[in-house]
């Protein structure tokens, strides 16, 4: 059997501002790449944070608006405290819930639809 590395989603993406805002400014992700075809394309861009890899794009036929994804952190208790502290005006995650599977989890909505929920086990 082949071994897998992880999954590196494609989320999409419509305004380039706003993705850097939320995906950099607030969560914390560095920016791996960007490119356009030329100067005026769309954007098609990756970002990081820890081992977690995202794509993100603007290009039609990519991905569709919407999505979830769940992202496992050290502490989403902390990383959630974090991110409230940041007072980002279009999100303010409210403290994680226990999950009857054993996480805590918390989900925010990216400024395109995109749902992601960030989790650990729970103690």
């Amino acid at each position: 059997m082949p071994h897998m590395k992880p999954a590196v989603p494609i989320l999409r993406s419509f305004d380039e501002a706003k993705a850097r805002e939320f995906y950099v400014d607030f969560l914390g992700f560095t920016v791996e790449f960007e490119h356009r075809f030329d100067p005026e394309g769309p954007l098609y861009m990756g970002v990081r944070l820890g081992e977690c890899e995202l794509h993100l794009s603007e290009h039609f036929g990519d991905s569709t608006p919407g999505a979830g994804l769940r992202i496992e952190v050290d502490d989403v208790r902390a990383y959630i405290r974090g991110l409230q502290a940041k007072h980002y005006r279009h999100a303010r995650p409210g403290g994680p819930a226990g999950r009857p599977w054993g996480t805590d989890d918390c989900t925010i909505s990216d400024p395109f639809g995109n749902r992601l929920t960030f989790f650990s086990p729970s103690p």
